[in-house]
């Protein structure tokens, strides 16, 4: 395999009270903006900001409460710092709100299957889009996902949405594929994945790997979401050498120093 240049780090930047492992940690205003700043000193190169929560089992909020729990924080950290900042978000109305408030890339978990008018929110910008496989919906997505190849099918599964969005104007240099780990997948799948990781990245689109702190990382450890984070840099360490762009993590400063470690051996004579 051919070594990533540089990893690039998303640092996650829950701003809800029930996501799976930090869920109301950021939840105020203050408290979001003080960890961005933390992530930023440690190393993060984007980012990503989320006021809906994906975790298995969830609920859907409403766009009002969405936009009253991102835009403040987005325009906070927009002051103070230039780290671009990636809107967590399957609402077209959010997304136009949040990179009016400074964002610069959109990150939907539907792929735009979603919101019909994600599109036009996409055509009508220059940010980046980030697209993920997801089967089913955060809220039934877990409920026993069966695949024939797991690999195969979320492959097919980008091709589809990489036709669909370069027929509709979305130039496939703006794109960046996230598989999915822990979104409709077991264990078994999501080890699939990472040790597959490779015909992801033959799609020469850069490949976005969201482990940080997954259920599979506890079924192998033991460990609860919260002890996990060297887990999450192990990952990102393997991650280097298959070509991977960016991993989006809870810890920053853990997952910047496994990825060191790693490009430092992948470069050595």
């Amino acid at each position: 395999m051919t070594p990533s240049a540089s990893v690039r780090i998303m640092g996650i930047l829950n701003v809800t009270p029930d996501s799976f492992s930090d869920g109301g940690m950021h939840y105020s205003f203050e408290s979001a903006v003080e960890q961005a700043g933390r992530m930023i000193d440690e190393g993060a190169g984007i980012l990503d900001i989320g006021g809906e929560s994906t975790r298995p089992y969830s609920e859907p909020v409403t766009e009002d409460e969405e936009l009253r729990r991102v835009i403040p924080v987005i325009q906070a950290i927009r002051r103070h710092w230039r780290t671009p900042i990636s809107i967590d978000t399957s609402k077209a109305s959010v997304a136009r709100a949040a990179l009016a408030a400074g964002a610069d890339i959109i990150n939907d978990v539907s792929a735009l299957r979603k919101d019909p008018q994600m599109l036009a929110v996409v055509l009508g910008c220059n940010a980046r889009l980030i697209i993920m496989h997801m089967k089913g919906t955060p809220a039934d997505m877990q409920v026993q996902p069966e695949y024939a190849d797991v690999v195969t099918e979320i492959i097919d599964f980008f091709q589809e949405r990489l036709n669909w969005l370069e027929a509709n104007g979305v130039a496939r240099e703006r794109l960046i594929i996230d598989p999915g780990i822990g979104f409709g997948k077991t264990a078994d799948h999501n080890l699939s994945i990472l040790k597959r990781l490779g015909e992801l990245t033959a799609l020469k689109i850069p490949v976005l790997l969201g482990h940080s702190r997954k259920r599979f990382l506890g079924e192998l450890s033991g460990l609860a979401a919260q002890e996990r984070d060297h887990l999450t840099a192990v990952v990102s360490a393997l991650s280097v050498s298959e070509g991977i762009a960016m991993v989006r993590v809870h810890d920053v400063a853990a997952s910047r120093l496994a990825i060191r470690v790693a490009e430092a051996i992948a470069q050595a004579a």
